[in-house]
């Protein structure tokens, strides 16, 4: 039976850059999980069931619109779970929605603890190098637009690996950033 997960992937450069952190810190794992915002968590599902696990998820983003997440500083789950993560300071709401939408349906599973959105930096380590995650990435500040939600399948030697991608709503095209006022002629 596959395990799955359903995350936000987080971007470039700043997926590689938390990746390369983990890793030089020594975690082990850390070159066979991209950095993410967990959705759902891992979970089994059969085979059979990820077509009707495909469609429910392409249903759940579209009914969220695309949203902006501000990372900022670090923060830790200790002495509950040895994690240090770097922290939603804007965009947890609607990873909530977002969350509440996809555990459902046939991906209803029960948490072991309430949804609290962030990007694990520090896993399973000993206490100093937790220490350190926390302090060093204290400044660390990113923004980005989630615009897509990730269905990943775990593979034993490749880690988890994306087996498709979902959009979520949009409220019509942007335009982009501007680098200044326009006058009434530019628009034209």
């Amino acid at each position: 039976m596959p395990t799955i997960g359903v995350a936000i992937a987080v971007p470039e450069p700043w997926a590689s850059q938390l990746q390369g952190f983990r890793t030089d810190l020594g975690d082990p794992s850390a070159s066979l999980i991209p950095t993410h915002i967990t959705v759902v968590p891992p979970t089994e599902v059969p085979e059979g069931d990820l077509p009707a696990v495909s469609e429910h998820l392409d249903a759940a983003a579209a009914s969220v619109e695309a949203f902006d997440v501000h990372l900022l500083s670090t923060g830790t789950f200790r002495p509950v779970s040895p994690v240090v993560f770097v922290a939603l300071e804007d965009g947890a709401e609607s990873c909530g929605r977002l969350q509440a939408a996809a555990r459902s349906g046939p991906l209803d599973v029960p948490l072991d603890y309430p949804y609290h959105p962030h990007v694990t930096v520090a896993h399973h380590l000993d206490d100093e190098r937790l220490d350190a995650a926390a302090a060093d990435l204290a400044d660390f500040e990113a923004t980005f637009t989630v615009d897509s939600l990730a269905l990943w399948v775990h593979d034993a030697d490749r880690g988890w690996q994306t087996a498709a991608e979902f959009a979520l709503a949009t409220t019509g095209p942007t335009t982009g950033p501007t680098t200044g006022p326009t006058t009434g002629e530019e628009r034209a």
